[in-house]
């Protein structure tokens, strides 16, 4: 799986604490690798995020991607559960 992400992604990613970036960078790495690993917790979301799918980063933490090709995703946010699914 080749992986990217959007500039907003970036930005958030910048303003994270350190141990949830290096959480993020092992669950990237592990999406990579298998992106349907259990531990990703990897699914389809629905609502306004219809096309959109999330990975469990840490604890409340969620990242969320869509697919632009067939072996890329496209990490468009970081957060908590709460602040991305209210």
């Amino acid at each position: 799986m080749i992986v990217s992400c959007h500039k907003n992604f970036d930005k958030k990613y910048a303003r994270l604490r350190p141990n949830i970036k290096q959480k993020f960078k092992q669950r990237r790495n592990l999406f990579i690798a298998d992106p349907f690993h259990p531990l990703l917790n990897n699914h389809a979301l629905r609502g306004r995020y219809q096309g959109v799918y999330s990975i469990n980063v840490s604890g409340d933490w969620r990242a969320i991607y869509i697919i632009v090709g067939p072996d890329t995703a496209l990490f468009v946010d970081i957060d908590t559960h709460s602040n991305l699914y209210r």
